[in-house]
């Protein structure tokens, strides 16, 4: 599982779980709050008329008055009101009135008059000078058809005359509960949604980070060019610059080695030879074979110029993990200065030039001077091998995507046993004129090649010769 899923469900595990705790505390407290509420109203109500009740108690019994027939009338009114969204319709008290042996002497509903509700908590605790109160449902197994009973005793001086309670379903009040817990599942839902949301963007924050600092690793293990991407100033930021560093360091030293031990070993034949040479020229010898041993010192110091010169060229391009001088460029414009640069080379060996470009040229953001070195190395390479009075194709073309340049002679071709071995350091193959060259000029070309995202391959063409093909994405076009 990858690390981004991990982070992910982790979050969402420990956001689920408070969000599941918190929503089943919020709503189990609904109801008993809401139920609590209402009997501290009932307490209220209970008391109250039960105060206004007592002057109008007569033995025990309550005696016709205005106050009671208020009472009465409260228990036939219809009302329509809205309350927070819920609709009410009907007046939910129930009132009745006990003597002082818990028989019921008024009933608002008018059904219960003349009973024995001395066994009833309500009337029982009170009766006994306590808080009395009850709940009882009116359909076994069902509670919402629960009944809150609250009394309050009617007093006559110290002595307890009567009770009164006053009742009301918890079914009046079952609306707002309901409301109120559908508002708390829709709003936790609405929490839990926005929190996953960010959840999933802090994920794919990190698990982009992560790619990307993964994806530079993988190339770097695999030797190809690789820049650090931006990662910001934070840890995954810090980690990233580290292991750069560290990659900078170590392929430093590692390239260095390399780089001296193979020079060293290129430059023994030509310091040899010149050693050889100057030897050679400090005994007395025919003003021709003199002349000899000076054009072959000169020659093997030229030799090394070169090689010295095209090596610190690879170098820079071996160590430079991507474009630095990027700019606008006209790849048209780019092969005639790289046919141009090549003429002089040309004419000395009477070979010809095809060139063959596109209408229109496509136009490159890359680095204009690599990709002409690049491209003089590949024509440089053709013209070694061209036999005399042919031709030297240079050709630019837009080819299943991308943006291919290729260079073709009418040579020998290349020998099977050397096309695994063409982009290795100092690698060349003999000459048809038994000139050799430093080995350096393909891996040079395939370096560029690497630093503007494409390829570089050569193989023999179809009708005999060598072909080199040079391939930048087409991204790369403006």
């Amino acid at each position: 599982m990858k690390i981004g899923l991990r982070i992910l469900l982790g979050y969402f595990l420990i956001v689920g779980l408070a969000a599941w705790f918190l929503l089943n505390v919020f709503v189990a407290e609904v109801k008993p709050g809401v139920r609590s509420t209402l009997e501290d109203t009932l307490v209220d109500t209970a008391e109250l008329l039960a105060g206004v009740v007592a002057d109008g108690m007569r033995a025990g019994v309550p005696q016709p008055s205005a106050r009671l027939e208020a009472m009465q009338d409260y228990a036939r009114r219809h009302i329509d009101v809205i309350i927070n969204g819920v609709h009410k319709r009907r007046l939910d008290y129930r009132i009745y009135i006990t003597d002082a042996r818990g028989v019921v002497v008024y009933d608002s509903e008018g059904r219960d008059t003349g009973k024995d509700y001395s066994r009833w908590n309500d009337v029982y605790l009170t009766l006994r000078g306590r808080y009395g109160a009850r709940s009882t449902r009116t359909e076994a197994g069902d509670d919402r058809s629960t009944v809150l009973y609250v009394a309050a005793a009617i007093r006559d001086g110290e002595r307890i005359a009567g009770v009164l309670t006053v009742a009301k379903p918890l079914s009046s009040v079952q609306a707002f509960v309901d409301r109120s817990q559908r508002k708390i599942m829709q709003r936790g839902a609405v929490l839990l949604a926005v929190s996953l949301l960010i959840g999933l963007a802090f994920a794919w924050w990190l698990a982009r980070a992560l790619r990307q600092l993964m994806h530079y690793v993988s190339e770097v293990e695999a030797g190809r060019k690789a820049v650090l991407p931006p990662m910001g100033d934070n840890e995954i930021g810090t980690l990233g610059r580290a292991l750069h560093a560290m990659r900078t360091r170590l392929e430093g030293k590692e390239y260095a080695e390399q780089l001296m031990h193979t020079l060293a070993h290129e430059l023994k034949s030509p310091i040899a030879a010149i050693q050889g040479s100057a030897e050679l020229l400090s005994e007395d010898m025919p003003p021709q074979d003199f002349r000899r041993f000076l054009d072959n010192i000169l020659g093997q110091n030229a030799r090394q110029k070169q090689l010295i010169d095209k090596l610190l060229a690879l170098v820079r391009v071996e160590q430079q993990q991507g474009l630095e001088a990027a700019e606008a460029v006209d790849a048209a414009a780019l092969l005639r200065r790289g046919a141009a640069d090549a003429a002089g080379r040309l004419r000395q060996r009477g070979l010809a030039l095809r060139l063959t470009l596109p209408e229109p040229a496509p136009t490159l953001r890359a680095d204009a001077l690599l990709l002409r070195q690049a491209i003089g190395n590949l024509l440089d390479n053709a013209i070694d091998f061209a036999p005399p009075g042919s031709a030297v194709g240079l050709s630019l073309a837009v080819d299943a995507g991308a943006l291919c340049i290729a260079v073709s002679d009418a040579g020998p071709g290349i020998p099977h046993y050397a096309a695994a071995r063409l982009f290795e350091r100092f690698y060349s193959l003999p000459r048809p004129d038994g000139a050799k060259s430093t080995g350096l000029g393909l891996p040079f070309v395939r370096e560029v090649a690497a630093l503007h995202g494409g390829t570089v391959s050569v193989a023999n063409g179809g009708q005999g010769g060598c072909r080199a093909e040079l391939r930048l994405p087409l991204p790369l076009t403006l």
